[in-house]
C-alpha cells in the first residue's frame, strides 16, 4: 500500500534555495511576536506563562509537518484562552494545583486535536458554518469584553477571585475602591497598552507588541519595578519538558469544552485561511486544514501544552516579512527552545501588567462593534442574533455563551426554513418575467389567477406553513380559480409534505380551485412522480415555464392582464335598487 507524505513534507522536498534567507528572516520577526503572546495568552487560559511557549513550539512544528498552507501560523489564541479557562477552572478551582490545571489542559489538546482531525478526515468542514457571521460576531464581542474585564485587574496590579463579568467589574472597582491597585503597575501596564495602540495605528510597520514588551522589560530592570510591587515573570524554567501522556480519567470533564473548543478553531482556521488564500487566488483544503490544526494541539497536548488556532495576526506578521513556507514557524520554534535552553531568565524583568496590556490589545482585535451597527442597519433580525450571542458570552460564560451562539445559528436556519419568503407575482412593465408584487404594488394581474411562489424546500418543517398560506389565497377576495405555484425555488420535497401536497389539492378542488405547478426542478419532478404526485395532482397541471401556465390559462379563460386597480373595481358589483311596490 502507498502512504500519501503529509503536505508539509512534500513542500520541504520541493524547497527552493532562493527561499532560505526570506523563512530565516520571517522567522526571526515572527519569534518576537511568539514570545509575549503565547505567555501573555497562557495566563489567559489560567496557565503558567511557560506553558505558552512549550505550546507555540509544538504545534508551531506539527503543522510544518501536516499542516497544506504554507504561511498559515498557529499558537495559543485570545479567543481560545477564556474558553480553556472555563473548561478546566471548575475542575481544579480558582486556586488550584497549577501542576493539575496543566495536566487538563494537555489532556483538552488532545481532544481537541482528535476531535479536528476525525472532522477532516471524514470531511465535517460543514461543522464550521454552525456559527454565522451574527453570531460569531456577537461572540466575539462578548469575548473581547469579557477578557478585556478580566485582565483589568492584573493591568493595575492586583487579582480578585470573582467570577462572571459582573462579578468581575464590582470586585475590579472594589480594588480601585480600597487602594489594592499599584501606582507603578498602573503607569507600566497603561504605558504598554498605549504604545501597543498608537504604534499600531501611526506605524503599523513597526512591531509594537515587541517594542512594548522590550521597553518594559528594560524599565522594570533598571528601575527595579519588582521592589516597586510590580509583578513581574520571573526566570522560566530551564530546558524542555519531556513527553508526557495526559490522564485520560479527566476525559469525561472535559468533552463539553473539547467540542466547544474544535468548533471554533475550526471555524477560525477555515475562516484566517480562506482570506489569505484569496489573497493569492487560491483556494483552501479545508479539510487538510483541520488535520494539521489538530496534530498541532495533539503534539502540544504531549508537551504539557494547549488547544491551539490559526492566529490571524501571527499570520499576517509573517506574511509581511516575507514568509514563502513553514519553515518560518520552524525557526520560531528553534529559537523559542534556543531560549529556553540557555537563556530562561532573558524576560525575568518582564511585568506581568505589560502582559495583561498585550492582552487587552489582543481581546480589542476580537471585538467589531463598526460591523454590529452595520448589521444593525443592515438587517434587525440579524442584530438582534448578534445581541443574543454577546449578552450569552458577556453574562452567562464563555462556554454557555458559545453554546448559545451555535443554538442561535441552528435556529435561524430552521426559522429561515419553517416560515421563508413567501410572495404572489405579477407582470410589470418594461421588465421582462414575473416579479412580486410586494416589491411592485402595481404590477398586473390575471384576473382568476393568482401566481404564488414559496422560496424554499418543500418539507415537514413548513408544509404546515405551505399548506395554511394556500389556503389564505383560496379565501381572498375576489376566489381565485387557479392558483399556480412557481416552484423553481422549491428544490426538495419529503414525504410529510407530499401528503400535505395531495390533501390540499384534494381540499382545493373540492372548493373548484385548481392547484397547478411550473418550473418544478427537474430532480424535484422525479420525487414528485416517486411520491405519486404527478398522478394524483393531474399531470396536465404541470407546466415546465409560467410562460406556458400562464398562455394555457388565458387561452382557457380569455383574460388579459390588468392593474390591481381595474381588477378591484371589476369586483365591485353595482348595489341593485329596490322597485317600490305601488299600492291602489
Amino acid at each position: 500500500m502507498k502512504f500519501a507524505l503529509p503536505p508539509g513534507v512534500k513542500v520541504l522536498k520541493g524547497y527552493q534555495r532562493t527561499w532560505l534567507r526570506s523563512d530565516i528572516v520571517a522567522g526571526i520577526i515572527l519569534t518576537t511576536l511568539l514570545v509575549p503572546q503565547g505567555m501573555a495568552y497562557a495566563e489567559l487560559a489560567g496557565l503558567p506563562s511557560i506553558t505558552g511557549l512549550y505550546t507555540s513550539v509544538l504545534c508551531l512544528l506539527g503543522y510544518a509537518a501536516f499542516g497544506p498552507s504554507r504561511v498559515l501560523v498557529l499558537g495559543p489564541d485570545s479567543s481560545l484562552g477564556p474558553m480553556i479557562a472555563a473548561t478546566i477552572i471548575p475542575i481544579v478551582g480558582s486556586n488550584g494545583d497549577p501542576a493539575r490545571a496543566v495536566e487538563l489542559a494537555s489532556m483538552l489538546a488532545v481532544m481537541v486535536g482528535a476531535i479536528m482531525i476525525i472532522a477532516g478526515v471524514f470531511k465535517l468542514g460543514f461543522v464550521a458554518d454552525l456559527l454565522s457571521k451574527p453570531t460569531k460576531l456577537g461572540y466575539m464581542n462578548g469575548l473581547a469584553l469579557t477578557i478585556l474585564i478580566g485582565q483589568l485587574p492584573k493591568l493595575f496590579g492586583f487579582s480578585t477571585d470573582a467570577s462572571g463579568l459582573l462579578g468581575e467589574i464590582g470586585a475590579f472597582i472594589h480594588g480601585l475602591y480600597s487602594g489594592e491597585f499599584v501606582g507603578a503597575a498602573v503607569i507600566i501596564g497603561i504605558s504598554s497598552l498605549a504604545l501597543i495602540f498608537l504604534l499600531g495605528k501611526f506605524m503599523p510597520k513597526i512591531p509594537a507588541v515587541l517594542v512594548a514588551v522590550v521597553g518594559a522589560t528594560i524599565l522594570s530592570s533598571v528601575l527595579h519595578l519588582s521592589q516597586h510591587g510590580v509583578s513581574v515573570v520571573g526566570v522560566l524554567p530551564k530546558g524542555f519538558p519531556p513527553f508526557t501522556l495526559p490522564h485520560i480519567s479527566d476525559f469525561p470533564l472535559l468533552l463539553a469544552g473539547a467540542a466547544s473548543i474544535a468548533v471554533v478553531a475550526l471555524t477560525d482556521t477555515i475562516s484566517v485561511a480562506s482570506a489569505f488564500a484569496g489573497k493569492k487566488g487560491k483556494e483552501i483544503d479545508g479539510n487538510g486544514e483541520m488535520v494539521g490544526v489538530g496534530v498541532a494541539s495533539v503534539a502540544a497536548g504531549f508537551f504539557q501544552g494547549f488547544p491551539v488556532s490559526t492566529s490571524g495576526s501571527r499570520t499576517a506578521v509573517a506574511e509581511q516579512s516575507g514568509a514563502k513556507t513553514q519553515l518560518t514557524g520552524i525557526v520560531g520554534a528553534v529559537l523559542i527552545v534556543l531560549m529556553l535552553v540557555f537563556i530562561p531568565g532573558l524576560l525575568r524583568n518582564l511585568p506581568n501588567p505589560t502582559l495583561a496590556a498585550v492582552v487587552i490589545a489582543a481581546s480589542m482585535s476580537l471585538a467589531d462593534i463598526p460591523a454590529s451597527m452595520k448589521l444593525y442597519k443592515q438587517r434587525r433580525s440579524e442584530f438582534v442574533t448578534t445581541l443574543v450571542a454577546f449578552l450569552g458570552v458577556a453574562l452567562l460564560g464563555v462556554l454557555p455563551g458559545i453554546g448559545i451562539a451555535i443554538a442561535l445559528s441552528i435556529f435561524n436556519v430552521f426559522r429561515r426554513l419553517w416560515w421563508p419568503y413567501q410572495t404572489t407575482l405579477g407582470k410589470v412593465k418594461n421588465y421582462p418575467g414575473y416579479h412580486d408584487v410586494q416589491q411592485y404594488p402595481d404590477g398586473e394581474l390575471l384576473p382568476g389567477l393568482v401566481i404564488y411562489r414559496f422560496d424554499a424546500p418543500l418539507i415537514f418543517a413548513n408544509a404546515r406553513t405551505f399548506r395554511d398560506q394556500i389556503k389564505l389565497v383560496a379565501a381572498s377576495r375576489p376566489k381565485p380559480k387557479y392558483i399556480l405555484i412557481a416552484a423553481e425555488p422549491i428544490t426538495d420535497i419529503d414525504a410529510t409534505a407530499a401528503d400535505m401536497l395531495r390533501d390540499l389539492d384534494k381540499s382545493m378542488n373540492a372548493k373548484n380551485i385548481s392547484l397547478e405547478f411550473a418550473e418544478l426542478k427537474h430532480r424535484v419532478h422525479a420525487k414528485f412522480e416517486k411520491f405519486g404526485l404527478i398522478g394524483d395532482l393531474e399531470p396536465h397541471h404541470f407546466y415546465p415555464t409560467l410562460d406556458a401556465a400562464i398562455a394555457d390559462y388565458q387561452k382557457k379563460t380569455k383574460t388579459k392582464w390588468q392593474s390591481p386597480a381595474m381588477k378591484k373595481s371589476s369586483a365591485k358589483k353595482p348595489a341593485s335598487k329596490k322597485k317600490k311596490s305601488s299600492r291602489k
